[in-house]
């Protein structure tokens, strides 16, 4: 099975409680298979010409680039940024019975 529609997808939150928030409705509209939420992140950034300083909370999450237009979507209309980050990144290569996981749990019915 073709391996190049798999992506690991980069975002940042403000908390955890909002990072706990968006990955579960990633994971309940079955936009990713999964979500990592790693705490206790320092951010250094320029926004607005000022210099920034915050602690955020990382979440990685796996998908396919079929759901990636969506969780885009989905992920700006649940953030509390007014520019959110999210980055996605294709999967060169993996462990088979993983990648099939991730496309086996963001398939839609229609896609079955």
């Amino acid at each position: 099975m073709d391996k190049s529609n798999i992506y690991v997808v980069y975002m940042t939150a403000g908390d955890k409680d909002e990072a706990r928030s968006i990955g579960k409705v990633l994971v309940e509209s079955k936009l990713v298979a999964c979500v990592n939420i790693l705490e206790n992140m320092t951010s250094l950034y320029s926004w607005e010409g000022r210099l920034q300083e915050d602690r955020e909370v990382v979440l990685i999450a796996k998908t396919t680039a079929e759901q990636f237009v969506e969780l885009k979507k989905k992920v700006a209309s649940l953030h509390s940024y007014d520019c959110p980050c999210i980055l996605g990144f294709h999967v060169a290569e993996g462990h088979p019975p993983f990648l099939d996981w991730i496309r086996e749990s963001v398939a839609t019915e229609a896609l079955c």
